[in-house]
């Protein structure tokens, strides 16, 4: 008997349902805040949790809170006087909570909804560029600009007659060069003597927020890494030298690694690698570790008090949104929402070790290894090689109920952290420019010789998968020779030079950076079995580059599926098919080792 026949395999039901996505945390009228995607349901929706209440949704039943502003979105929703404000996917809404109607206050794509004195400030995009407005929080709102530029803008961050943002130009991406700006401002007026306080074309500078103490705060990587500084009013310094990313990449707007207990002690998420941790940094530079459970932070943290709310994981626990109360020597953690059900409550997971890969010039890679679950010390078995998605991404420690679908079928699940991932510093961030399908490629491709020289990896059953930039990576895995026997492209990414001309115009700037590598796949040069799953609403990268890779493929005689999913965007894994395309890449891996084993 296998042993995969031994344990609880996990369903494709359960490792849907379990998949659930929080993001955007946020205080606010004495509640707690986020975002919630059920990939059953098909749509993010606003849940609210009240001490001694619970949680509940607040947003209307079917209603998609969802931004696309700047392709991939960020600070969808805000709450103020019992007053919903959040964007649907044609503009700005606002809904009384104890209410079912939703208004439409404007058309248009909106992100980074800011609560003001008496106003919402938010980034609108147009083709034209980006705008700072605000909205007045009357009965009949107006809506007026403050900033305009042909590039990005982002954190309207109001504070003491003072007005913070960001801005980037459509040369950089937001991690590569991005500006902190601030001006002096009253509510419903207009910004007066912008100055420029940080960033450049080699800084990126993002994440201002005003102080209890009335200085700006901001996130810098002037040191290589991010790290936290604090602006008075007449000079910039560095709150606490740390040797770890004190900030996410900013892909979305919205974003709050930092915030400020009422005890005077800033808390941090901090990234090293595959792992985060948190910190609090006492008012003399002090930092502090926090013992939490968690190994994977997302970057919403929300402080009441002496307690913050923030999404955390692990490799035994899925993302879940908890209360970490800090006012004690020993921190105390209050669950407030997961997302495994009682179906899996108990159920045997695999958890991962760190494999560290020696590569060509010095370097090395950080892999985690999850292997087959329940298996014993000395196991051997088929393995999957993911290449995160990004490039500019990271693998995260944390418990993938999807990755667990594949352990509890006798697979090996390897993340790999290949050159250009974050939470190394800026630059090994960089270092992937102008070499991307080469050295992404030569890292996964080292993990899996690795594996399979130490005989963890059976031959002719490793397979490479990978999602958006992760799926050019798997595709030019298998356009050469190598350890791998078939790969998986999900959302995959075909043509650096075209995807640069249809891509968001927010990721036009990142495509022209990563070209200039390994350029197109090549159907000519695809040697091993290629399955493509794609969604046919795909905006990031469109689903006629895959068709055409397809017909290719066809003509060469390369033997590929392609499984389009009808309405799904670029996110496969939270989407209402995310059941159907694991299936579909479970019957790719068993079809190539089946007939492998014919032969």
């Amino acid at each position: 008997m296998r042993l995969a026949d031994r344990i609880a395999v996990v369903s494709t039901e359960d490792a849907v349902r379990a998949s659930v996505s929080y993001d955007q945390l946020r205080a606010g009228d004495g509640a707690l805040y986020w975002l919630e995607t059920r990939p059953e349901a098909g749509v993010a929706t606003v849940t609210c949790w009240r001490p001694g209440e619970g949680a509940r949704d607040v947003s209307p039943e079917g209603f998609d809170v969802t931004s696309g502003v700047h392709a991939y979105g960020g600070g969808a929703f805000a709450v103020t006087d019992g007053t919903l404000w959040c964007v649907g996917g044609d503009g700005l809404y606002r809904k009384r909570l104890h209410d079912d109607e939703i208004e439409l206050v404007s058309l248009g794509s909106f992100g980074d909804l800011t609560i003001g004195d008496g106003e919402l400030l938010a980034v609108r995009e147009s083709e034209h560029g980006d705008d700072l407005i605000a909205v007045s929080l009357t009965s009949v709102p107006d809506i007026w600009a403050l900033a305009a530029c042909r590039g990005f803008l982002g954190a309207p961050r109001p504070g003491p007659g003072m007005l913070a943002w960001t801005t980037w130009s459509e040369r950089d991406m937001p991690w590569d060069g991005c500006e902190i700006w601030v001006a002096s401002y009253s509510p419903r007026g207009q910004v007066g003597n912008p100055v420029k306080l940080a960033g450049g074309s080699e800084e990126s500078a993002v994440e201002p927020r005003w102080g209890p103490d009335g200085a700006l705060y901001f996130v810098s990587d002037r040191s290589g890494w991010w790290n936290l500084y604090r602006w008075d009013g007449h000079q910039v310094k560095r709150v606490a030298s740390i040797a770890g990313e004190c900030a996410a990449e900013p892909w979305e707007l919205g974003y709050a690694s930092y915030d400020f207990l009422d005890d005077g002690r800033i808390v941090v998420a901090v990234q090293d690698g595959p792992r985060h941790r948190l910190v609090v940094i006492d008012p003399d530079g002090t930092v502090r570790p926090v013992d939490l459970p968690y190994t994977s932070i997302k970057p919403y943290l929300a402080v009441q008090g002496t307690t913050v709310a923030l999404i955390g994981a692990s490799p035994t626990a899925a993302p879940q949104v908890a209360l970490v109360h800090l006012t004690a020597a020993n921190p105390q953690v209050e669950v407030l929402a997961r997302s495994e059900h009682a179906k899996l409550d108990g159920a045997q997971v695999s958890t991962p070790t760190e494999l560290r890969v020696h590569v060509a010039g010095d370097r090395e890679v950080i892999a985690l290894v999850y292997p087959p679950t329940a298996s014993a010390a000395d196991w051997r078995a088929p393995v999957i090689v993911r290449a995160h998605p990004g490039p500019t991404a990271s693998c995260l420690l944390r418990l993938d109920w999807q990755a667990q679908f594949f352990t509890s079928r006798g697979f090996a699940v390897v993340d790999v952290d290949y050159l250009g991932s974050t939470g190394y510093g800026r630059v090994f961030r960089e270092a992937l420019y102008g070499r991307w399908g080469l050295d992404d490629v030569d890292d996964c491709a080292a993990v899996a010789d690795h594996l399979l020289a130490t005989g963890r990896a059976v031959p002719g059953q490793v397979f490479i998968r990978g999602a958006s930039a992760g799926g050019y990576t798997a595709l030019h895995a298998v356009a050469q020779s190598g350890p791998f026997a078939a790969a998986t492209a999900v959302s995959a990414i075909v043509d650096p030079d075209r995807w640069a001309e249809t891509v968001p115009r927010f990721q036009r700037a990142h495509a022209r950076r990563l070209r200039g590598g390994a350029g197109r796949v090549d159907a000519a040069n695809v040697q091993r079995p290629v399955l493509l799953l794609h969604g046919t609403a795909d905006d990031v990268a469109v689903v006629e580059d895959v068709r055409e890779l397809a017909e290719q493929l066809t003509a060469h005689g390369v033997p590929h599926d392609m499984l389009l999913l009808p309405d799904v965007g670029h996110y496969v894994a939270t989407s209402a098919q995310a059941g159907t395309a694991l299936e579909a890449e479970l019957a790719h891996y068993r079809f190539v080792m089946a007939a492998a084993a014919t032969d």
